[in-house]
């Protein structure tokens, strides 16, 4: 089986949105034999801070359902998924995980119409060559005043270092406060840490 974990962060990988179909088949179960712990993590912590579980939480990057199962199992109950590959969503909706799915344009900035979601969580997507740290700016703007933004830096992303200026930065400006930074496993089969994040919005 190609091992496409070892092609993820290679300089010369293929357009994103053309790796994720190439991998959708076998992403899962790649992603369990390298033991990945990020989803739990990033729903863990966003349940923690996270005002109503009841309020629907979007999944940006929900690739197969991973994170969506992980929201799902820390008491979120209405759960949409957004994904720029259709072979991704297509994995994920017959699981009954989510309540929407969206095919997203990687083009094109995130977002919601106000009041959409009360909280929204990005696990294993901020990186570098996949979501820039614009889409902190972006995801915080369509969240309400309260809500709640987790979301994972696994190493490559804290060593590029744009997107924890970008997190510096919106805190300093005092559009968020930072309620939660822990290091921890991400994929440890692949020998890779992330930091979860959780950032309110003022």
């Amino acid at each position: 089986m190609t091992r496409f974990l070892d092609r993820a962060y290679d300089a010369d990988a293929p357009d994103p949105q053309e790796f994720s179909a190439d991998w959708a088949k076998t992403s899962e179960d790649e992603m369990g034999e390298n033991g990945y712990a990020t989803p739990p993590r990033c729903a863990a912590a966003l349940a923690e801070f996270a005002a109503d579980l009841a309020a629907p939480v979007v999944d940006i990057g929900c690739g197969t359902g991973l994170s969506g199962a992980a929201l799902r199992a820390a008491g979120f109950s209405v759960v949409d998924g957004w994904d720029p590959s259709a072979e991704m969503i297509a994995l994920a909706k017959p699981k009954g995980i989510y309540r929407a799915l969206l095919i997203t344009d990687p083009a094109e900035p995130f977002d919601a119409p106000d009041g959409t979601y009360g909280n929204a969580m990005a696990a294993g997507v901020l990186s570098p060559g996949l979501a820039p740290p614009e889409s902190l700016d972006q995801v915080l703007g369509f969240l309400p005043v309260g809500g709640c933004f987790a979301f994972s830096l696994n190493d490559h992303a804290i060593e590029d270092g744009a997107h924890v200026g970008r997190i510096n930065e919106l805190l300093e400006a005092c559009v968020c406060d930072l309620m939660f930074r822990e290091y921890g496993e991400h994929m440890p089969g692949n020998d890779m840490k992330s930091w979860v994040y959780v950032l309110k919005k003022r």
